[in-house]
């Protein structure tokens, strides 16, 4: 008896396996507003942080004087003020008795309202020398795991320079590079299976979020993100390695076929031998091959 097989569908032959890596969804890269010389750090890559939690301290003293100087200096201005509306007020009641002009209380009302103005930018540059001081404090904006750790106890760092990569808890995707020659094959929200290297076999569900509309310049290839879906974010590390199995839409119909089933056709040609079910006679068919999978 003939051996006949039914040719599987063309979903596997259309799935394609790329290489990514874990990573969190939300990568902030961490850093002082403000200069100044790092006295201490409190974390290290690896670190879980919480919200609020304090990572590294700069040296404040300059930034404590400036604060005090600001002090003083609105500490004069309101004096300037209430020097400024005494004279204002016995100019009033002067040009009321009509021993003064009009035009000397005109001067005077300028002045106090000049000693105003001195004494609103007085106040707000307090204010910003507060803050400046509050900024010697690297907090974590959200909880989540320092991923890299870029400065030292003892180092001098400019204002807006990395210090640390916060990893959030918000979410884990793997990231991964799509051929150029088959990107149109991929579009954001396809499903997508990810495989995990330290647990072969076993395929977590994730859609695709996004793909970058540019390719890399080095590789030609395009960025694109795998959501994790449901429960499998909770199952990867950052850092891990992954392999992402894609379903390409737009493929051209495709079967698998037993290797057993593929035969030499006529000049050297691929081809398969159909059954017809009607008269029970085969006939040679020419096909072209594509990739190679698991049974």
């Amino acid at each position: 008896p003939v051996l006949v097989t039914h040719p599987g569908g063309g979903a596997q032959a259309a799935l394609s396996a790329h290489a990514g890596e874990v990573r969190a969804r939300e990568e902030s890269a961490l850093s002082f507003r403000v200069g100044g010389k790092l006295v201490h750090r409190d974390v290290d890559a690896g670190t879980r942080v919480r919200q609020g939690q304090v990572l590294a301290v700069l040296d404040a003293d300059d930034l404590s004087l400036q604060a005090q100087s600001a002090q003083a200096q609105l500490a004069a201005a309101q004096a300037d003020l209430v020097r400024a509306r005494g004279d204002r007020d016995r100019y009033a009641r002067l040009v009321g008795d009509k021993l003064v002009s009009q035009s000397a209380y005109d001067a005077q009302n300028a002045a106090y309202q000049a000693a105003e103005g001195q004494a609103r930018a007085a106040r707000a540059q307090l204010d910003v020398a507060r803050n400046q001081a509050a900024y010697s404090q690297l907090r974590a904006p959200r909880d989540g795991v320092i991923a890299t750790r870029q400065a030292e106890a003892g180092q001098v760092v400019a204002a807006g320079q990395t210090v640390f990569t916060l990893a959030a808890d918000q979410g884990r995707e793997v990231a991964i590079a799509l051929p150029e020659n088959r990107i149109r094959q991929f579009v954001v929200g396809q499903p997508v299976l990810v495989e995990l290297w330290n647990a072969p076999g076993e395929r977590l569900p994730g859609t695709i979020r996004e793909i970058s509309p540019a390719a890399d310049p080095q590789t030609r290839t395009y960025a694109a993100r795998v959501n994790l879906v449901g429960d499998a974010a909770k199952a990867v590390e950052l850092g891990q390695s992954a392999r992402v199995y894609v379903q390409e839409t737009g493929s051209e119909a495709a079967f698998s076929l037993p290797l057993s089933a593929i035969q030499r056709g006529a000049n050297g040609a691929t081809a398969v031998l159909v059954v017809d079910p009607r008269t029970g006679k085969v006939k040679s068919h020419p096909v072209q091959l594509g990739r190679y999978g698991e049974t």
